[in-house]
């Protein structure tokens, strides 16, 4: 079964894990939950991020200057797991996860019942190489980018391995946060749709307003919003976002 398809489009926002207080995630969480989002997105900061923009940047600085870390991430997961109705997916970058230590971090994850993990700096490749039988035997998905200029062939590879998990489609090749005209990439967007099968495919980095989300429902099945919700919250106008976003 994939917790992420649904027969409608789905909407989902990136949040920050110890931001914009320490312990904010289990808040975040409920109140994301409660305006009907269909899964979240949770970044663990990292000092030295590669496809994060100064927005989430800028989050990632201020989380891990709180204190957030893996084990208090999921300390407070815990604490309200049984409260949580909505996929969770966690956003990392390796080096972090293998210092925890990758069985280890699994193990957490197969408890809390998340629904996959993303790893920009993991490719596919690695993993198929190196740590597939790891991934499968604890039986979280890992979700792969793939942007316009991906090549055909590899992005049917990642469908093949995508089968309980999606897809998420950088809808350009640049760092989150970078506004963009998604009519222009039209065309490619409905060939890697095509492309995915039965795999949802989900457009990230960049989507910041409900008609580039609206947009976005027309050619795929659904979008992730991250700066944008971010920047929101950081002027405490997260309600106001929330609410002209579903619209």
């Amino acid at each position: 079964m994939n917790p992420f398809k649904k027969n409608g489009k789905s909407l989902s926002l990136f949040i920050t894990a110890g931001y914009p207080e320490k312990e904010s995630l289990g808040q975040q969480i409920l109140f994301l939950q409660e305006q009907g989002v269909d899964f979240l997105e949770i970044g663990i900061p990292f000092s030295d991020p590669m496809a994060d923009g100064p927005v989430i940047q800028e989050t990632s600085s201020i989380a891990l200057k709180n204190g957030m870390n893996l084990d208090l991430l999921f300390e407070q997961l815990s604490a309200i797991k049984r409260q949580v109705q909505i996929p969770l997916v966690l956003m990392g970058y390796l080096n972090p996860i293998l210092q925890f230590g990758l069985s280890s971090f699994l193990e957490q994850c197969e408890s809390l019942g998340i629904s996959g993990l993303i790893i920009p700096d993991l490719s596919f490749e690695l993993v198929q190489s190196k740590y597939r039988s790891t991934f499968e035997s604890h039986q979280i998905p890992l979700i792969y980018l793939v942007t316009p200029t991906t090549s055909d062939t590899r992005i049917k590879q990642i469908a093949q391995v995508s089968q309980s998990s999606f897809i998420y489609l950088v809808g350009q090749n640049k760092i989150t946060g970078s506004s963009y005209s998604l009519s222009t990439h039209a065309k490619r967007y409905s060939e890697i749709k095509s492309l995915c099968g039965e795999v949802p495919l989900f457009l990230g980095f960049g989507i910041s307003s409900s008609a580039q989300k609206k947009e976005a429902f027309t050619y795929l099945d659904g979008v992730i919003v991250g700066s944008a919700y971010l920047q929101a919250l950081s002027l405490g106008k997260e309600e106001e976002f929330i609410e002209n976003l579903v619209s």
